[in-house]
């Protein structure tokens, strides 16, 4: 490949990754869990909160969050970063997600760290998603880095965050 080539096909690879991060939010806020799973590898894992690892526990492990105090929740994402080399990439996308949990509004912030990989079939999917939370806490009483109300929320403490 000429240097072009080399140039665009890097620029066509990171907006299928932006596009990755945009469906997994999409589909995980509409409830579309096979979607969901498959923008996984086969053996893809979620870390955080839980761990989900492989396809089947993706398709279980996200409707049962909503099967519990946390009914309903909104994923935002910015602040995206990638580095691609050949078919792997790594980076971060940082979160805002208000949220139902108890019935109560809640809102967390926190980031993802995202291994992807693109495979035969050319798309690229979540090795590993790691959710970390700089703070979840009840919409009244606002929130400060290390705010954890949510108490399954704790486990994914971004350590940076941590005051205890």
């Amino acid at each position: 490949m000429n240097d072009l080539e080399t140039r665009v096909a890097r620029l066509e690879d990171i907006h299928e990754i932006g596009q990755l991060r945009a469906k997994y939010c999409q589909y995980l806020d509409d409830g579309r869990w096979d979607e969901l799973a498959d923008l996984f590898t086969e053996d893809g894992a979620f870390v955080g909160l839980s761990t989900a690892q492989g396809r089947e526990q993706l398709r279980e492990f996200f409707p049962r969050l909503q099967h519990g105090p946390l009914t309903a929740w909104w994923h935002f994402s910015s602040n995206e970063t990638v580095t691609v080399d050949g078919d792997d990439a790594q980076g971060e996308t940082w979160l805002y997600q208000p949220c139902v949990v108890d019935g109560e509004p809640h809102v967390a912030a926190g980031r993802y760290t995202d291994v992807m990989r693109r495979e035969s079939d050319g798309r690229w999917r979540f090795v590993e998603r790691c959710v970390s939370f700089f703070w979840w806490c009840e919409l009244r009483s606002g929130w400060q880095p290390g705010g954890m109300e949510w108490e399954p929320a704790r486990t994914a403490l971004d350590p940076r965050y941590a005051t205890e």
